[in-house]
């Protein structure tokens, strides 16, 4: 029996794969050959896999609560993670780069524009009949007030054009916190094949890094340090990260679950048994943001949801309808762990306790219902089995 596991995007949902990992673990009789990974589902297996002993699950719960989440009382008027600093020093110099480029103060000064703001203020001053509402308020402030501003353009022009692209960096390699990560564990001979993606934006395609187990035509290098932060560098959030002259993104954007490359990386597909999924994120939890906090929660896990589910389903698909790859059709298990709706997106430490018993429980079910199913299966030979905890949405 050949196994591979899937632990997908999710963010501050860490504690689902957690708590999953931890239930799993009560059952050596299910043995995983291979990890794919993908954002923050790469950092708990990666760590979770750095381990050694019996307390793996639980060491890796420690890992997260001690470096990675903050405790309730501090995040409450902070609520950021421990990890999700500014880069102070790289911001500074793309400060003085900026202001020190002549460039940068081209179209800075539009008098034409500025005149043509103060006539259309005038006649919307002196129209008897205007009414004014919010929205024109608003409007006029950002397009007659803001934009022909000299110094508001500028520092606008600051804001979004300077050479900083993310609002926090995590790839520093030599840093306390990425040292505590033994990298070199992971390909020691006893080793199962474990990769994670990310996403090329030269090449604009997904890659791959692994332990040194993959087909090294499909491995674009070893993973480390940089690599894990390339696999969960989400535009906009976190910084990109460059390795070898090339610089990648969060490649969860484009795949979360990677069942093509677990196919592909078998000459013979039906090498590989099953495939548990571990899809975190739910477009169910995303909830009505009542702040700015709330609504970058949804932009991080919104695409995660909608990417993972629709993965699911097509793998589905293309599994029974596809042609089948090398003359041969897979016909192995998918056992997906569905995970509860009412998980929200805090890096505190009680989301990560929720999150943690809510996998675990999760987890126990799917267990359950996997060897209910099969012993059903056991006399007959499906083209595919799908387990389900919950059914398919």
């Amino acid at each position: 029996m050949k196994r591979a596991i899937t632990l997908g995007g999710g963010g501050p949902a860490a504690g689902l794969h957690i708590g999953i990992l931890e239930a799993l673990q009560c059952h050596p009789e299910i043995k995983f050959d291979v990890w794919s990974l993908s954002c923050i589902g790469a950092w708990v297996g990666i760590v979770y896999n750095q381990f050694e002993g019996p307390n793996k699950a639980w060491l890796t719960y420690q890992f997260f609560k001690d470096h990675v989440f903050r405790d309730d009382e501090s995040y409450e008027r902070f609520p950021i993670n421990s990890v999700f600093g500014t880069d102070w020093f790289g911001n500074t110099k793309a400060l003085m780069d900026f202001v020190f480029d002549i460039r940068n103060y081209d179209k800075v000064w539009l008098p034409g524009r500025m005149v043509k703001a103060v006539g259309e203020t005038m006649t919307m001053l002196s129209d008897p009949g205007q009414k004014w509402d919010r929205g024109d308020i608003n409007g006029w402030v950002l397009n007659q007030a803001l934009a022909p501003n000299p110094f508001v353009r500028y520092l606008t022009s600051l804001m979004y054009l300077s050479s900083v692209n993310g609002l926090s960096k995590i790839n520093y390699p030599d840093s306390k916190f990425m040292r505590s990560i033994n990298f070199g564990r992971l390909i020691q001979g006893d080793m199962p094949l474990i990769f994670h993606n990310a996403f090329d934006l030269h090449s604009r395609e997904l890659v791959f890094f692994d332990n040194n187990r993959m087909q090294r035509n499909r491995a674009r290098g070893t993973i480390s340090a940089s690599s894990l932060c390339a696999c969960s560098a989400l535009p906009f959030i976190e910084e990109t990260v460059e390795i070898g002259g090339v610089t990648y993104c969060e490649g969860a954007l484009v795949d979360t679950v990677n069942f093509q490359t677990l196919l592909e990386e078998h000459d013979d597909p039906n090498e590989l048994d099953e495939i548990w999924v571990c899809r975190i994120v739910d477009r169910k939890q995303i909830q009505k943001p009542g702040n700015l906090h709330d609504s970058l929660a949804n932009l991080c896990q919104l695409f995660a949801a909608t990417v993972g589910e629709d993965d699911v389903k097509l793998f589905r698909y293309h599994v029974k309808y596809d042609p089948p790859a090398n003359g041969k059709r897979w016909t192995g298990t998918v056992v997906e762990i569905h995970v509860p709706h009412h998980i929200d997106f805090k890096w505190n430490h009680s989301n990560l306790d929720a999150g943690r018993d809510h996998g675990r429980k999760a987890a126990a079910k799917a267990i359950q219902a996997y060897k209910r199913a099969g012993e059903r299966c056991a006399k007959d030979n499906p083209e595919v089995r799908f387990i389900n905890e919950m059914p398919s949405r």
